[in-house]
């Protein structure tokens, strides 16, 4: 019990002293499949408490659900406690949120709505939007009406080009 409640306890208190909403997460999710796992080690301990390695199962549970760096916990939470409670719906409307949020910090203003309409045409099924193809060809067109600056946004979507470039412009040319 020691194990999985010190390091978690002490990473739960830093990670509300944080503005990352994103580590509060994790460390709640933490939480609830920890308790999930206590739980079914208590009600097997009866039965299964003096066979050995039982225990040994268990602290190694608790730790790939503790480390951050395997994400256990939230691999269970998703994978295992989301679909017995049947809320895959409201999983991925939580993450299509994050990912547009995301979105709206890392583009700007402009450039945000041109996404956005075009992901919302993508997903409703519009006539020819939902080929990535010609969504492809729509933010081209929409990123060169636009001009933006090559400091806000790099040139090629991360495809480098051959051809040298202006420094603070963007070649529609290179885009993806």
């Amino acid at each position: 019990v020691a194990i999985g409640t010190v390091y978690p306890f002490i990473s739960s208190v830093s990670a509300t002293a944080t503005d990352d909403m994103e580590d509060d997460s994790y460390w709640l999710t933490y939480w609830a499949v920890y308790g999930c796992l206590f739980l079914f080690m208590d009600l097997l301990e009866t039965w299964l408490g003096q066979v050995p390695g039982f225990y040994s199962l268990i602290i190694s549970a608790t730790v790939y659900l503790m480390l951050p760096m395997f994400r256990g916990a939230d691999k269970v939470f998703r994978n295992i406690l989301v679909p017995l409670a049947g809320l895959q719906e409201l999983l991925i409307l939580r993450d299509s949120l994050l990912i547009r949020n995301q979105m709206l910090k890392s583009l700007n203003p402009d450039r945000s709505k041109a996404v956005s309409r075009s992901i919302a045409r993508f997903f409703n099924g519009e006539s020819d939007a939902a080929d990535p193809d010609v969504l492809r060809k729509e933010l081209k067109q929409s990123w060169s009406a636009l001009n933006i600056s090559r400091s806000v946004t790099p040139s090629g979507f991360g495809k480098k080009s051959s051809k040298y470039e202006e420094p603070h412009t963007v070649n529609p040319q290179n885009l993806v």
